[in-house]
This record gives C-alpha cells, structure tokens and sequence, in this order.
C-alpha cells in the first residue's frame, strides 16, 4: 500500500527542519509516543537505528526506526530529503519526507509512504482500513504543523 500527504507550515524551512530534527520535541507533537530512543548512533544521522514504542488507544505497537536518507546535510538547496525505514510485528513501512520552499516564510512538506504487512492480522487491516494509515500519517503532520506554528502540545490535548 502506497500513499502520499502533503502540507504547507507557515515556517521558514530551515526552521521547520530544526525543530523536525530535535529529538526533544518528538513528545509535544508525536501523538501517543512513549519511547524514542537510539540503539546505535546518532537521532536522525544516516545508519541510526532507533527503538519507537507508540501508544494507540489499549495497544502498544514497539518497532525500530532505522534511517535510510537524509540530504543535503547542510543548507541551501532546495529540498531537503529525510528517509527511514519502520519494521514492526508483521509490517514494514518506508517513509519519505520531503521539505520544500514553497516561500520565503513558508515550507511543503510531503510525505511518501510505503507498507507492507507479513503477519495476517496486520494484512487484514491494510486491506479492510487503508484510509487509517493516510489519515494518521496527515494528523501527525497536523500535529507538528501546529506544535511549529503554535507551541500546540499534544500532550496537553490528550486525557
């Protein structure tokens, strides 16, 4: 299954890929995320393989993170490609984002996603719910948009 999500932050790029980038921020507009930690390496340097444990509703999905792409490592250009990797208990999932200028004080932020499911029970909800992967993978970016442009926090939201 295959889709792709976009968006536009009232944010300068470099900005947006800052905070992006900040492993401290994660909490305040990753909904439901419980543990992001390395493994080995670096938070969001090429090769860094990280244990991700999410909280959605009664379950619990843990999953390693593994990042694939991230160019240019330094500004100017005009996009900025940051790519991972999620294996998890009966799926694996490829996301790749893409931080455009769409403006002097405005960023497009696309978001390629990949899913493949082994496990039966996983297969049965891709194929029964695809919509509910697009629609998650667009609310956390609502998320991030709002946490960038506000200081909306998640966490202040949730029960």
């Amino acid at each position: 299954m295959k889709y792709t999500v976009s968006l536009e932050i009232a944010l300068p790029r470099s900005q947006v890929i800052s905070l992006l980038a900040d492993p401290a921020h994660l909490p305040k507009w990753l909904r439901g995320l419980v543990v992001h930690e390395p493994l080995n390496g670096v938070h969001g340097e090429v090769g860094t393989v990280s244990r991700v444990v999410l909280q959605m509703g009664q379950q619990q999905m843990e999953c390693t993170e593994t990042i694939t792409r991230r160019d240019p490592e330094d500004l100017p250009a005009s996009v900025f490609h940051y790519e991972r990797e999620i294996v998890g208990k009966g799926m694996w999932s490829a996301a790749r984002e893409r931080l455009t200028e769409s403006g002097p004080e405005t960023t497009l932020w696309t978001s390629e996603n990949e899913y493949r499911f082994s496990g039966l029970g996983m297969r049965l909800v891709g194929l029964l719910m695809p919509g509910a992967f697009r629609k998650q993978s667009l609310k956390h970016m609502q998320d991030f948009k709002a946490f960038a442009e506000h200081g909306t926090d998640v966490r202040e939201a949730q029960n």
